[in-house]
């Protein structure tokens, strides 16, 4: 599986800029997607292939690869973890073979966008993002109106993310959710994810792999054809 676009010209750099939007994911917001969300309407997660195309520093994707035998991630900026660097937005940044499973966390003010493609290249889609993205009459009109979300998922308990960094021991007031697509299935009702992720789902070594530089796997990214 090969990832395939347009380069960023920020690639030598090491800080992204504030306008990228950079907020860790908690790894156990991800596993909490992993077992109490996909498996409600996708079924076996190790067959599917997963692509992150915002993935940082990896937070989401290297927690999809725990159970998604296939999970690839990019992003528009270097953050010298060795992913490919592709500007999703970009016509013709893609995966190849494509994915079974677009899942990530979208820069806010770019969601609808991120959104409108990932429908278009995988017929399952899982984006996090506050739960008040749910309102708003542009969001509606763009996106909603006619294409709801299979499942709204809003996190019982808050989900801490820091800009730039993930820190095991922040608190946040904002209220997140991970907002689910599946092609052909209708709007379900919410599916509330219940309290005591943060606890069931940490594990031990979480600190080590996502609060310090680590080696993220490599993969080859062409120019796009």
């Amino acid at each position: 599986m090969t990832v395939r676009g347009s380069s960023s010209v920020m690639a030598s750099r090491r800080e992204p800029p504030d306008s990228l939007d950079f907020f860790p994911t908690p790894p156990w917001a991800t596993r909490a997607l992993l077992v109490e969300v996909l498996p409600q309407v996708c079924g076996h997660l190790h067959l599917l292939t997963a692509w992150d195309p915002a993935c940082g520093e990896g937070h989401i994707v290297e927690v999809l690869a725990e159970q998604i035998t296939f999970a690839k991630g990019s992003d528009v900026f270097d953050y010298g973890r060795g992913y490919p660097v592709a500007d999703f937005l970009d016509a013709d940044t893609r995966l190849s073979p494509g994915a079974d499973l677009i899942c990530t966390n979208p820069p806010f003010n770019a969601a609808v966008k991120f959104a409108l493609k990932a429908l278009d290249e995988a017929p399952v889609v899982a984006l996090l993002l506050r739960t008040a993205w749910i309102e708003g009459e542009g969001r509606y009109e763009a996106l909603f109106r006619d294409r709801p979300p299979t499942v709204f998922a809003p996190f019982v308990e808050r989900v801490p993310m820091l800009r730039g960094r993930w820190d095991p021991a922040a608190s946040t007031a904002t209220a997140y959710a991970w907002f689910v697509w599946v092609d052909g299935e209708p709007a379900r009702a919410p599916l509330w994810i219940p309290p005591g992720q943060k606890r069931m789902r940490t594990r031990p070594d979480d600190a080590r792999r996502f609060g310090v530089a680590v080696d993220a796997p490599l993969f080859d990214l062409v120019a796009a054809e």
